[in-house]
This record gives C-alpha cells, sequence and structure tokens, in this order.
C-alpha cells in the first residue's frame, strides 16, 4: 500500500507524464490483493445506509421504516425496492404488479397501508408504497417465526415462495428460485448499506486495469461497448463492463447500476481497481452520469466525453459522488439492465479539457 501511495504522490507532483510509474505503482498494489467481503443482511435498525445509494427523496422512509422488525434493515429494504423497480413508483409489470414496491393488486388489498396518515392508502405513492412493504415483510416474518434459520432469510423466502412452504420445510425451501432470491436481496443489500469497518479489498482490481490501460488512447463513442463494428471504441460505463467482464464479472450496462455492484469505501480508502462515480446531485445514486476505473494517486482512467480519447483524468473535482469495491456476488445480484444507452441519463460527458 505504501508503494502505491509514494508513486501516486509522485505522478502527482510531477505530471501525467509520469503516469506510467502510477501503472507501476497500481500493479504492486492491485495484484497481491486478498478476496473477501464483509457484513451480513441481518436485521436490526443500526445499519446506516450508504452515501447516495437510496434517492434523497425517499431515504428518511427506507431508514425509518426499515427499523419496523428485527428481520428487516434499512438496506435489506433498500435492496428490495432497488430489485422491485429500480426506485420507479410509476413502474407497473406484465403481471399487474404496481409502484415502487411492486404490490399486486389483491396482496395490496390486504396488505397496503396509509404509511403518510392521509387517509388514503395508494400504491402509486412511495409514501404509502414503502411502509407497506416493509409491514408485509414484518407479517411474513411473524409468520415464519418458528422456522429454524435465520429470521431475516426465512422472511425473504416467505416472501418469495410463501410462508406455508418456509413453515414446512422449517427453514428456507428447497426451491432455487427462491434460494437464489434469498442470495440475491442478502448479498445486494451490502451496496446499500453503510460499511462497518474497512471495505474488503477486490481480486480483480489488477485484472480490470490492465484491461482499461490497454484501451488509452482510443477514440470515445457514446453507447460504445468495444465491438468491431464500434471500431473497439468504448463510452465510460462500456469501458468499465468491458474491464470486469474480463475476469468474469458482469456489470450492468449504464453507471448508476453499477455503482450499485459491491460496497462503497470512503475516498481515503480507494484501492486500485475501485470504480468511481461523478453526478450533479450528490444525493442520487440514480443520478450518476459518468464512471472511471481507480488506478491510485488521485487518478481513473476513464472514456470521458465525445471528441476525447480514453486517458487518464484526477477524480477530485465537485461531481465527484463516491466509489464502489465491485465483488462478484454483488455483481449478480443486480437486476438486469434498465436502460441500453449510457449511464442511465444519456450522456457521460465531463466538464473537462482534453
Amino acid at each position: 500500500m505504501r508503494k502505491l501511495w509514494v508513486v501516486g504522490g509522485l505522478v502527482a507532483g510531477a505530471g501525467l507524464s509520469f503516469i506510467a510509474l502510477l501503472v507501476v505503482g497500481t500493479f504492486i498494489v492491485a495484484g497481491s490483493l486478498s478476496g473477501g467481503g464483509g457484513g451480513g443482511a441481518g436485521g436490526g435498525g443500526r445499519v446506516g445506509l450508504a452515501k447516495g445509494a437510496v434517492p434523497a427523496s425517499y431515504q428518511s422512509l427506507v431508514q425509518k421504516w426499515g427499523t419496523l422488525c428485527p428481520a428487516i434493515n434499512p438496506a435489506l429494504l433498500a435492496a428490495q425496492l432497488y430489485q422491485e423497480s429500480g426506485w420507479n413508483p410509476k413502474a407497473q409489470s406484465p403481471a399487474a404488479a404496481q409502484g415502487i414496491a411492486q404490490f399486486i393488486p389483491g396482496t395490496w388489498a390486504t396488505h397496503g397501508v396509509d404509511g403518510d396518515g392521509d387517509g388514503d392508502k395508494d400504491v402509486w405513492d412511495p409514501e404509502d408504497a414503502i411502509p407497506s412493504a416493509a409491514s408485509y415483510d414484518c407479517k411474513l416474518a411473524d409468520y415464519v417465526k418458528d422456522a429454524a434459520g435465520s429470521a431475516t432469510e426465512n422472511m425473504l423466502a416467505a416472501y418469495n415462495a410463501g410462508a406455508y412452504a418456509v413453515i414446512k420445510y422449517s427453514g428456507v425451501p428447497p426451491y432455487s428460485e427462491t434460494q437464489n432470491y434469498v442470495k440475491t436481496i442478502t448479498d445486494l443489500s451490502k451496496s446499500f448499506a453503510k460499511p462497518v469497518g474497512r471495505v474488503a479489498p477486490s481480486q480483480q482490481a489488477a485484472a480490470a486495469i490492465t484491461y482499461a490501460q490497454k484501451k488509452l488512447g482510443t477514440l470515445y463513442l457514446w453507447g460504445g461497448n468495444g465491438t468491431a463494428a464500434q471500431g473497439g471504441r468504448f463510452d465510460c460505463s462500456g469501458l468499465t463492463k468491458a474491464a470486469y467482464e474480463t475476469v468474469g464479472v458482469t456489470l450492468p450496462r449504464v453507471a448508476n447500476d453499477q455503482y450499485n455492484a459491491g460496497e462503497h469505501p470512503k475516498r481515503d480508502e480507494l484501492l486500485p481497481g475501485d470504480l468511481v462515480f461523478f453526478s450533479d446531485n450528490l444525493t442520487d445514486s440514480r443520478t450518476i452520469r459518468h464512471v472511471g476505473i481507480y488506478v491510485g494517486g488521485g487518478y481513473m482512467i476513464d472514456a470521458p466525453r465525445t471528441g476525447a480519447k480514453i486517458r487518464f483524468d484526477p477524480i477530485d473535482t465537485p461531481d465527484y459522488f463516491g466509489a464502489t469495491r465491485v465483488t462478484a456476488a454483488g455483481a449478480e445480484a443486480l437486476p438486469g439492465d434498465r436502460s441500453k444507452s449510457d449511464d442511465g441519463q444519456g450522456s457521460s460527458e465531463l466538464a473537462q479539457g482534453e
């Protein structure tokens, strides 16, 4: 670690002409990282939410109602809502599931609550739907409270397979769909939880950086995935997605979903290989518009904007949002792509000069 920061300091002081030294330091560190991941998804009201992971308009609701019973916590509730709707209060599925929490009409009629106390239970109103999701979780947890094993996992299993199945098998039933659902939500909840202590490093970092480094000097292409038809060109999230695919980790296509592919280290905890994100709204990850791969010393490799080439850029800008330490489990837990264009907002151009 010390060797990287010494090299990074030299780069910052001497300019980008010595950037190759930074990469050498990067490989010294990233190549020796050990794997691991911290934290479970168990219940409890002391779990904080990661910076900006929940849109500001819903954060207080998720934090409050995520403490309704011991089987849930705010990060778990956030993971369920994100998995169901991507924070879209107008979402509607082909199966007629409605709103930010994706209640079907029959379930809403029985379990919907008037969360904001205005005398109306509205499935399309997050101030009703989010409390209803938490309330329904807690009711399920109560139904299966005598089953063996984790109360949180049993609650999630009941949400997916029904309380009867959990009671029948005295725990998570042997259904692959249900077992995958339990794992998905518990893994995904880690990306919404405020980390406790330092975030474990990634084993994939060096290989992802190696791929990105080979693309230095490639001209940016909006929507670019690096295909032959596109001349091997990328936009920002296309580059990060391709870099991590070389190590068997499949990221979503857009930057604001890539933010949820792992836990979130603080700025002073960044390690090579972390994804770094940028937004004009620092309270809402859904507004993220740019991503790069951190290489150390305050720099990233990124595909900046139309007319620019893949290059090294500083990360310490006013629009720096935060970072994600990608894990295979975190990436696998993410729902399918919600957009086919770059970065969710249609543009990833940085307001920086060549």
